[in-house]
Order: structure tokens, then sequence, then C-alpha cells
């Protein structure tokens, strides 16, 4: 192992790029060095990361995750590294949720990463490069109404463990990165959603849904973002098939002690 990080020679591809943990994730990788190509499907948010490859592509369209990866390794000659970011969060239980949400979920979450492992999987071997998904504390711990989403990214989960282990003596690490509340656009729209009918701002909201985490707050993009750069790099050279939590602790807790933890911790 080398001491050399995401250098300029090395090609990074970040699905869900222009928001969120996408775009910490490109501006890092950026400052390192890296050649970032970011896609989405709106170009308006993708403009907003400056120096990053900007491409809009549909990742739930086959023909589209071919186009995007062909057109990366044209430009580039290859391509080392996948962050599989793109995610929806369509809410509801079973009974609440529409067989056309619950399409839409896993088509989001989880199709759209086996189309682009299969299209990115022949480069990645070439380049003995790397995969993160980006998941999320949902695929280890059930909530209510998140029956699709949850579901979703457990499927994602495993996929890339599935891909760490088939693909891994040909020099390919595949790992996952779960994260809790982080302040993204999307966060922001469940704290609307979640605060309003309580008479909460979004920060008393976010504040309210951290309560008991050990850290006690949220987390930020640019956190989530170290984790998937550390993954990606030399650094996690014999880090495979991993499932790397970037939650201030929320798995730890027992929820068997929540009344008492939620009782007696301040605010």
């Amino acid at each position: 192992m080398t001491d050399e990080r995401l250098n300029g020679e090395r090609v990074l591809l970040v699905t869900g790029g222009g928001s969120g943990i996408g775009a910490a994730v490109a501006r890092a990788a950026l400052d390192e060095g890296a050649r970032v190509v970011i896609c989405g499907r709106r170009k308006e948010s993708l403009d907003g990361v400056s120096r990053a490859d900007a491409r809009v592509a549909d990742v739930t369209s086959a023909d589209a995750v071919t186009a995007l990866v062909d057109g990366i390794v044209e430009s580039y000659g290859r391509l080392d590294g996948v962050v599989a970011n793109a995610g929806v969060m369509l809410p509801g239980g079973v009974l609440d949720l529409s067989a056309e949400d619950w399409d839409a979920s896993l088509r989001t979450n989880l199709t759209s990463v086996f189309l682009l492992a299969k299209a990115a999987l022949p480069h990645l071997i070439k380049a003995r490069g790397a995969l993160v998904a980006v998941s999320s504390i949902a695929a280890l711990r059930a909530s209510t109404g998140a029956a699709a989403y949850a579901t979703s990214k457990a499927g994602l989960t495993m996929l890339t463990q599935t891909i760490a282990a088939d693909y891994g003596s040909r020099g390919v690490r595949a790992n996952v990165v779960c994260p809790g509340w982080v302040r993204t656009e999307m966060a922001d729209e469940e704290m609307r959603e979640f605060g309003e009918p309580l008479g909460l701002t979004r920060d008393e909201a976010y504040d309210e849904v951290t309560r008991l985490v050990p850290q006690g707050r949220p987390g930020v993009p640019e956190e989530a973002a170290a984790a998937i750069l550390w993954l990606l790099g030399p650094q996690a050279s014999y880090v495979n098939g991993a499932v790397l939590t970037v939650d201030g602790g929320t798995t730890l807790l027992d929820p068997g002690t929540l009344p008492y933890d939620y009782k007696i911790r301040p605010r």
C-alpha cells in the first residue's frame, strides 16, 4: 500500500452528485486531485458542484447507465472508483405505499446500482478499483413508515457485499456506508414534514430526532464523504464487503433502555 491518495490519475463517478452526500464526496475528491464525474437527473443541481464533470443521466435506465460509463471511459481512458449515491425516500408502510412507489423505490435505490455495477465492473477490474454504495441505517434497523426505503437499502447492502465476494479476487473492493441522520436536502424535507405538524422549526426537528443519538446531533455531508473517500482510497486496501455506519452511534442503542435514556438525557 502506498501513501498516495486520490491523485489526478484516478477517475471517479459519483451518482446523485449534485447535492448532499454526493456533492460533498465530489468536492472532497476534487480537492484531493481526482478527476470526478457527477451525474443526476437535473442539470441545475449538478452545475452547483464546480470543477466536476457534470453529466445528466437517469441511473434507472440500463441504456443511460451504459452510455454514461462508456462516455467516461472514452473521455478519460479509465474508471477507478464508483460512488453509488443516487436514492429516493418514498415514505409509508405496506398498506400506505402504492405499487408504483414501491417499484420506484427499488428501481432507484437498488436496481440502479445493479445496472451501474454491471456497466462499471469490467473497468473497475482493469483498474483494481473500488465501489462504495451509500445505504442507510434503515437497512440495519426496521423503522415505521419506511417499508420500501428500508427494504431497498437492505437489498443494496447485500448486493454490494455480493460484489465484494464475487470480484474481490479480481482486485475490486466493494463496501457500504450506512449514514444516520445527515443534514441533506432530502433530510431537510423529512424534517419539514415531521416538524410542521408539531410546530417545530427545521433545526428543532433535527434536535428532536437526534436527541437520543449518543453524539446528540445530526451529521453533515462532509462527515459521510470522509468515510466514503477512505473506503475508496489505498488506506482501506484490505477493507472489502464492510458495512460502515456513520450515524453518531445511533445503531449502538438498546431499544429496551430508550425510555430511560429519553427521560434522563438533558435537552
